[in-house]
């Protein structure tokens, strides 16, 4: 019999390993409280003095900058962005607007000219959250006022604030990977112990000033499946991950879908990674990537760390900005 129940208790513990964060999900409820509580602790407000507005982009120090330039080892290049949709689809609401306006077909005119449109927020679009994007009790990150929001754009923390690019680490977690599926599903949750095995398998350490993609499967499911609406759900990180990306002190989170679990499990705080990064720690997000060529490419070379380059457009007041993120090899 006690052979038999520690077969039984091997066999357990190997399904726990497997579904990685399903086991999990046997945790206390997260409470609205709990998460005002995560902010106090994962607070970047005046670490880089009471007028900063670059947040956690400030972990990018040129001596971490020259250290991502030597990651260039192959010199392959890989898109993180997803292809721009012009078709409205269940999580593409407000299609990307391309409008013609001069073209070459029977006129004597030398140029093509066009026009492009696009709410870039949302579930569609690859975007970077700037740090006015989330507003909590009245504030954004660094206690600046909502009030410096208005209809001519931020005053502060906006997306101009990063136009000088960011170029550093990015690595790669893959989690499907880790626990052996092809995508996760809408509502799966990410939990640290899942990273911190990913950290240990792979033998990459997230380190300060890096760039975190988080790749779900997002796009690869979406093939299969179809698009379907963000309400639907998104697997995506739980909310007990942020004490992990500021223990690391990451740079910039990025992922193909919204960064967050959704729904949350939180009641009363539908996105509090976002809360925790964007407002407390003043970590800008990257949304909407595509990282299945990456994922390909980086588990083929066997490197999960790789040179991270992203240009926003340089808009005086802008909440975020629509942009291709390079990952080169």
């Amino acid at each position: 019999m006690r052979n038999r129940q520690s077969r039984l208790w091997v066999i357990g513990l190997l399904t726990f390993s497997i579904l990685g964060g399903v086991a999990y999900g046997q945790r206390p409820q997260i409470t609205a409280d709990d998460v005002e509580k995560m902010a106090r602790e994962v607070s970047n407000w005046g670490r880089w003095g009471k007028d900063d507005q670059l947040g956690a982009i400030n972990l990018i120090t040129p001596a971490k900058r020259r250290e991502a330039a030597t990651l260039v080892k192959s010199g392959i290049s890989v898109s993180l962005a997803h292809d721009v949709e012009k078709k409205e689809t269940a999580d593409n609401p407000d299609p990307f607007k391309h409008e013609m306006l001069l073209v070459g077909r029977g006129t004597q005119g030398q140029w093509s000219v066009d026009n492009y449109s696009v709410s870039y927020h949302g579930f569609a679009h690859t975007h970077l959250d700037s740090l006015c994007h989330l507003f909590h009790r009245g504030k954004m990150y660094n206690g600046f006022s909502r009030d410096e929001v208005g209809p001519n754009g931020a005053a502060k923390l906006s997306i101009h604030n990063f136009k000088q690019g960011i170029f550093t680490r990015g690595v790669l977690i893959d989690i499907p990977r880790l626990r052996g599926v092809r995508y996760l599903e809408p509502g799966d949750a990410i939990y640290p112990e899942e990273l911190d095995k990913w950290e240990r398998e792979t033998g990459i350490k997230v380190s300060s000033g890096d760039v975190v993609m988080l790749r779900t499967g997002r796009w690869a499911r979406r093939k299969v499946t179809g698009p379907w609406a963000a309400s639907d759900g998104m697997a995506g990180l739980h909310v007990t991950c942020a004490k992990w990306l500021r223990k690391r002190d990451v740079a910039v989170l990025g992922s193909d879908a919204a960064a967050d679990v959704m729904p949350s499990g939180v009641d009363g705080v539908t996105h509090p990674i976002h809360l925790l990064t964007l407002n407390a720690m003043g970590m800008p997000i990257l949304d909407n990537c595509n990282l299945e060529e990456v994922g390909e490419t980086a588990a083929k070379l066997k490197r999960w760390e790789f040179l991270l380059t992203a240009a926003p457009l340089a808009v005086e007041g802008g909440t975020g900005s629509p942009l291709n993120p390079i990952a080169t090899f």
